[in-house]
């Protein structure tokens, strides 16, 4: 049972909104921009509305899962896993080929649904970094890096383990982008001196 539940996780993170939101569009995102199938692509050249279907689209399928998990009265860690999956699913999705979105919509869903106290400390790390360090990207970055490892070495929040995995994936995801913040960022500096 636990095997089908994380396999339906799996194919439930398959579902692209971005990719269904440019087919609406008469778009295929992966040609445009960065080619991501994500809500920030989406809405780069789609706009507002485009971003904001994409995203509540994505979280809402982690959402999906683990609702599931919990009608199957899963443990915590089984849920978690099915979080895993979902995000898998999103970020390497087998009908488009591995190619896929980043992932943070779906996190920010399933973190939210699973310890809304945790993603809550997530969003308040996020801002207060983002007020000094200036960069959404860099910001996020270090927030969830923070999320991972409280979920390791909390005892209560152990359970969660699977999303620091997770997490890591991300963020090898987001290696190009945090490249360019961090180059950018430095490269600003460099002209202001």
């Amino acid at each position: 049972m636990l095997l089908l539940y994380w396999i339906f996780s799996y194919f439930v993170g398959n579902f692209l909104t971005a990719w269904w939101v440019g087919k609406w569009k008469n778009t295929d995102l992966r040609t445009e921009r960065s080619g991501n199938l994500g809500a920030r692509n989406a809405g780069a050249v789609l706009g507002k509305a485009a971003f904001g279907l994409t995203f509540v689209g994505d979280a809402l399928k982690g959402i999906l899962v683990l609702y599931v998990g919990y009608v199957l009265d899963f443990s915590t860690l089984t849920i978690a896993t099915g979080a895993f999956f979902v995000i898998i699913g999103h970020l390497y999705p087998l009908w488009l080929k591995g190619k896929g979105g980043k992932g943070i919509a779906t996190f920010i869903g399933v973190s939210l649904a699973l310890n809304p106290f945790l993603f809550g400390m997530l969003a308040v790390v996020f801002l207060l970094l983002l007020s000094v360090i200036r960069s959404a990207t860099l910001s996020m970055i270090l927030a969830f890096s923070a999320y991972g490892i409280l979920c390791l070495v909390i005892p209560e929040y152990q359970d969660l383990a699977p999303l620091s995995l997770i997490i890591i994936i991300i963020l090898i995801k987001h290696r190009h982008d945090v490249v360019d913040s961090w180059h950018e960022r430095w490269w600003n500096k460099s002209n202001l001196n």
